[in-house]
């Protein structure tokens, strides 16, 4: 049988070789041979047992073995015969081999050269004569484990035996070899089950561990697992989860081990591992049982979900900023016109004498009260990034310069503002007064921080950034950035503050003193001007904000700072239309006042009779851009400029732009006022859109 037939055959499927090769040059000891081994032909057998049966004779025993006998008379013939048997996959199991075998090879080559091509085969060599001592044979050959000598002449019975004995002996030998070779295998397959779970193991990116059964040490750790806990492997190895403070709750894992032996599943339980340091990673533990070296041993995978909690917490984040916004926007409208009304009135009766009367003061808070109220309406939106945005290429300088006097009444005479402005900054795209909200929140900040006073350093700076994304910050930067800063000499932040500084509603402030919207709007705003914010803080070292701008190839147009003081006065005609009754009848007398001719329509519709009527032209067009009767102000605008190209129009809104309706690039010029605004403003507004010229609006 081939070696290679022999390793794809199964130990059991081995079934006993009774084929004999006999090589002698001698004809009769062949013809003996066969009277030995060989069992008579079945003819022959039945006629033996009929004639036992008619002289009532005793039944021959029926041979068990039936030898198949092949011969050969030289030594060169016998190993072809072998190697011939061996390509047929039917090989001998024994062979009788004669020493003298004239005139080729004897008995002793012969059986050199065939256990150069069959090693298994089982020889007996039979001599009458002492040609070759045993030790020559053996020397000669290099194979007495399978080799006998038979004298002759033989015995029957002794052939008998020898026949019987070395076939069994081949028929063992090879289901011996074939077992060694399918425990090879399975050796192994095993080895290299063993180095792939090794590798899979260890190169994981799951912290994994194995520990055993009855006293939870661990028995092995991968880096991964010694990474987030801190640690190095071979500090683990060897130690239990207790004694390394492993878990945050030690008693979760006994729940899980019990849990193990009772045969119930432990898949994905939420937990944390504390590292050396202190901190703590999210993880999901699944614990499988596992067998090692015969001992029951528990495989821990302890999946890292960190990532994914992080990204849990800022969807619900941005859910309930949506929420909020979705409900700020649902008020605004409302809302900002009763304050219009009331900034409104309070203005026209300070700018009448009010602010010198007894009735200043109270004058001062109403209108303190209803910016405040304003300024929260404004945040809330901001954040849900549902505030109207009014984009324009401006200088930061220019802006910031206009800001540094509103800023240094914010924050106190105890505290100093320090302007450091760089020489040359490139334009940005941006919103003013949005500039200014982020101005004011980040004083506010600083300032109570410093109760007992101190310094806010301002910088602006042009910067080349490169900028992978973060948790916080998914978009990447790349290019030149203006960059903002504000730097405080205060109290400082620690790590656990500073993770949470930019969430809607967190403070630090007792109750009533701040209603934690501030960095929350700053972080939207710069978000919306698709910037980035960076913070630094220690406590006691005071803190400082980054803001990044891109910066912009075109030119920037200069700004300047609209004052509530002085009201500028017109006499052209101005239509009016409004369906808040209360708001709609203050601002046609404040421009009344500032000597406009003014019609007012309380819808759209309205506005196109009053239109229809007027017996004059109509220089500007003042409209609510949500109002009944089916005519939104965007359509009002549209019809009456079709009949007069020059119109101006002046666009107004409590509304968000989704709210509105709007197409938000028609906000973005110079002609949207949103509400609520003061009567400085409103005068201001007007006579600016009045000398535009026409294509601006």
């Amino acid at each position: 049988m081939s070696g290679h037939a022999r390793d794809n055959m199964n130990s059991t499927e081995l079934k006993p070789n009774h084929r004999i090769l006999v090589v002698d040059d001698n004809t009769s000891i062949h013809a003996d041979f066969r009277k030995i081994l060989c069992t008579e032909n079945s003819r022959k057998a039945a006629i033996r047992k009929v004639g036992a049966v008619l002289f009532d004779e005793a039944q021959p025993a029926a041979h068990q073995t039936s030898f198949e006998l092949d011969s050969a008379y030289q030594g060169q013939e016998a190993l072809e015969m072998v190697k011939q048997s061996l390509m047929e996959n039917r090989p001998y199991a024994m062979a009788f081999v004669d020493v003298r075998m004239p005139p080729g090879w004897d008995g002793v080559e012969t059986i050199a050269r065939i256990w150069e091509v069959d090693p298994g085969l089982q020889i007996v060599v039979c001599t009458a004569y002492s040609d070759y001592s045993w030790d020559a044979m053996r020397a000669k050959v290099g194979q007495p484990d399978s080799l006998l000598v038979l004298k002759k002449p033989f015995d029957n019975i002794e052939v008998q035996q020898l026949a019987h004995a070395l076939t069994k002996k081949w028929l063992l030998n090879h289901q011996s070899a074939l077992q060694m070779a399918e425990l090879a295998r399975a050796n192994e397959s095993l080895a290299m089950s063993e180095e792939r779970f090794s590798k899979a193991f260890h190169e994981s990116p799951v912290p994994s561990g194995i520990q055993s059964l009855s006293d939870q040490r661990f028995v092995d750790v991968n880096q991964r697992l010694a990474e987030v806990a801190g640690r190095k492997r071979d500090d683990m190895i060897g130690r239990t989860p207790a004694e390394l403070f492993l878990w945050e709750k030690p008693e979760l894992a006994d729940r899980w081990v019990e849990g193990l032996l009772r045969q119930e599943p432990v898949r994905d339980q939420e937990a944390r591992i504390r590292s050396q340091a202190g901190s703590f990673h999210e993880v999901l533990v699944s614990l499988s049982p596992v067998a090692l070296v015969g001992q029951p041993h528990l495989l821990m995978l302890a999946q890292d979900v960190a990532g994914r909690v992080l990204m849990e917490r800022q969807l619900r984040q941005a859910q309930k900023m949506e929420a909020i916004g979705q409900l700020a926007a649902g008020v605004a409208h409302d809302f900002n016109n009763i304050l219009t009304v009331i900034q409104g009135h309070t203005g026209l009766i300070q700018h009448n004498g009010g602010s010198q009367g007894p009735q200043a003061k109270s004058l001062e808070q109403i209108s303190k009260a209803a910016t405040r109220a304003a300024t929260l309406i404004r945040q809330l939106l901001m954040f849900s990034r549902k505030q109207v945005m009014q984009f324009r290429y401006l200088d930061l300088n220019d802006t910031l310069g206009n800001a540094i006097s509103m800023l240094e009444r914010l924050v106190g005479e105890h505290v100093q503002i320090d302007f450091r402005p760089h020489a040359s900054l490139p334009a940005i795209h941006a919103d003013p007064s949005m500039l200014e909200q982020i101005a004011m929140n980040l004083a506010v900040n600083a300032r109570d921080a410093m109760p007992n006073g101190g310094r806010v350093t301002i910088t602006s700076a042009l910067e080349t950034i490169h900028r992978a994304p973060t948790p916080m910050d998914t978009e990447k930067h790349h290019g030149d950035y203006v960059c903002l800063s504000f730097s405080d000499t205060g109290t400082g932040m620690d790590t656990q503050i500073l993770g949470r500084i930019f969430e809607p509603f967190f403070t630090t402030k007792p109750v009533g003193k701040g209603t934690g919207l501030g960095l929350s709007t700053v972080f939207g705003i710069v978000r919306q001007h698709h910037g980035f914010i960076d913070v630094e803080s220690e406590p006691d070292h005071g803190t400082t904000f980054r803001v990044y701008f891109p910066a912009s190839l075109h030119v920037a147009g200069k700004t300047e700072p609209v004052g509530d003081t002085t009201l500028r006065r017109g006499r052209e005609t101005i239509l009016v239309a409004e369906d808040e009754d209360a708001l709609r009848e203050m601002v046609v007398q404040v421009l009344r006042i500032q000597g406009y001719n003014v019609l007012e329509a309380a819808s759209g519709r309205h506005a196109l009779e009053v239109w229809e009527r007027a017996n004059r032209p109509v220089d500007l067009l003042v409209t609510d851009m949500v109002m009944p009767g089916g005519i939104m102000g965007s359509e009002l605008a549209e019809r009456l400029s079709s009949q007069s190209p020059r119109l101006k129009v002046i666009y107004t809104s409590g509304y968000s732009p989704g709210m509105a309706g709007k197409d938000v690039s028609l906000l973005e010029g110079r002609n949207f006022l949103p509400k609520p605004y003061s009567i400085g403003k409103l005068a201001h507004f007007v006579r600016e859109c009045l000398d535009a010229p026409s294509k601006q609006n």
